[in-house]
């Protein structure tokens, strides 16, 4: 059976009530989402002179088994969201932890750069933002985008999908694609030129 029919077989026994299936999914997320979460974690240096891998997904998991106990995911693509989600929240914290005012990090590193996010960076994914405030922000704005153009900028600048690929996940045509990558970059533009956009 492949994780796409497992992981359908597991949803529908959890939106059944079946205790059992939560920790099945949590099982299969964590072979799912290794290789996200140390993509993720590597476009963050600071952190991972800190943290690995393991430890990134772990409290990742941790966050979507408690998510689990409050949510029914009816899609894979819905609960493949929603670990995406816990991760990219989790990797906030740790920058936050690390290189807050307090800190492990706090100290390690000033070297003047800019604290936003250049446009570049997100149309042709050259870098991760180079400062503490321009990931945090970063992955906050990703968090406020809408559904639509939150999924596939996912797919796209976290998961390394090329346009086609992230077209036939969703279900859409390439164009469409397209066109919500295009809408989210220049939402995630106007965030990070402005107010940093808040986020949990």
């Amino acid at each position: 059976m492949g994780q796409t029919s497992e992981a359908d077989e597991l949803l529908e026994r959890h939106r059944a009530g079946d205790a059992s299936a939560r920790e099945a999914l949590i099982r299969l997320a964590q072979s799912r989402f290794a290789a996200l979460a140390r993509a993720m974690l590597r476009r963050h240096p600071r952190v991972h002179r800190w943290e690995q891998t393991d430890d990134l997904l772990n409290a990742a998991l941790a966050r979507l088994h408690r998510s689990l106990a409050e949510v029914r995911p009816e899609t894979v693509r819905h609960f493949d969201n929603l670990a995406a989600t816990q991760i990219r929240r989790e990797l906030i914290d740790l920058a936050r932890r690390y290189h807050g005012p307090e800190g492990a990090g706090a100290n390690h590193h000033t070297d003047g750069t800019d604290p936003g996010l250049r446009l570049a960076e997100v149309g042709d994914r050259s870098g991760p933002p180079e400062t503490l405030e321009g990931w945090m922000a970063f992955h906050e704005a990703v968090e406020q985008l809408p559904a639509e153009e939150r999924d596939v900028f996912g797919l796209l600048w976290y998961r390394g999908m090329t346009h086609a690929q992230a077209a036939e996940v969703l279900g859409v045509a390439t164009k469409t694609v397209q066109r919500r990558w295009a809408s989210a970059r220049l939402l995630l533009q106007d965030a990070l030129d402005g107010e940093p956009p808040g986020g949990e």
